[in-house]
């Protein structure tokens, strides 16, 4: 584990389903998940073509700052689709016990 591992995907989902049920005046988790399962999606794809611009351009900053955003929104698009990340995980886990061509090629 790197010294920035004190955080972690889970952390952020953590603190997500927290936030869920709250206020949507008040957290802003709480009204992307009240607008929806569609708006939820749209933020994710804005944030994937950021994440690609910045990593595109080189500009490493931007990308560490669009990949922050990209993550948040996956995980709070996971909420809105009810998808646990356990479920997520357990996939990469599932996938990781044989190569990356073998697996590519069994999909």
């Amino acid at each position: 584990k790197g010294p920035f591992m004190g955080f972690s995907l889970e952390n952020l989902n953590e603190t997500i389903i927290s936030r869920a049920g709250g206020d949507p005046q008040q957290s802003y988790t709480a009204a992307l998940l009240a607008e929806g399962l569609n708006k939820c999606a749209q933020k994710l794809g804005e944030e994937a073509v950021e994440t690609v611009i910045a990593a595109v351009e080189g500009d490493k900053k931007a990308t560490i700052s669009e990949t922050a955003d990209l993550f948040y929104h996956l995980l709070v698009l996971l909420k809105s689709a009810d998808i646990p990340l356990e479920h997520v995980m357990a996939e990469l886990e599932r996938r990781t016990a044989r190569s990356g061509l073998e697996e590519k090629a069994s999909r």
